[in-house]
């Protein structure tokens, strides 16, 4: 089931991914370049699954703790979230704290899971 979302949400949303790059899934699965695997997502989305080799790093903390987590702004991050507007968003604020090499997922987590690809579910879940 897709959300409604607000038009100032989807206007904001806009305006990001005109000045961020966007990677999507099949690139990403053919890339062989290191990179790192942000999951934004809330932290029940992420108890629920998340990418392979992903790390979690919600949007309401990743201002705060990125330059703890990945120090290297030179270093390339892959922002995911469920279908790509607030990882673009994060991706807009992670340029803007100097960090050169951030893509957003198009399509997120549930795209992802549309093309029946393997997700991680953290056990007893």
């Amino acid at each position: 089931m897709s959300k409604q979302h607000a038009p100032g949400f989807i206007a904001l949303v806009e305006q990001a991914k005109a000045q961020i790059n966007e990677i999507g899934i099949t690139e990403l699965l053919q890339h062989n370049q290191p990179y790192v695997l942000l999951d934004i997502r809330e932290d029940h989305e992420w108890a629920a699954g998340h990418l392979p080799e992903a790390m979690h790093l919600g949007k309401g903390i990743i201002e705060r703790d990125i330059e703890q987590t990945v120090a290297d702004k030179k270093q390339k991050l892959v922002l995911y979230c469920g279908g790509g507007y607030r990882s673009a968003l994060s991706a807009q604020t992670l340029q803007q704290m100097g960090y050169q090499n951030v893509f957003s997922l198009a399509g997120g987590y549930r795209e992802w899971c549309e093309r029946k690809l393997p997700v991680e579910v953290p056990a007893g879940k």
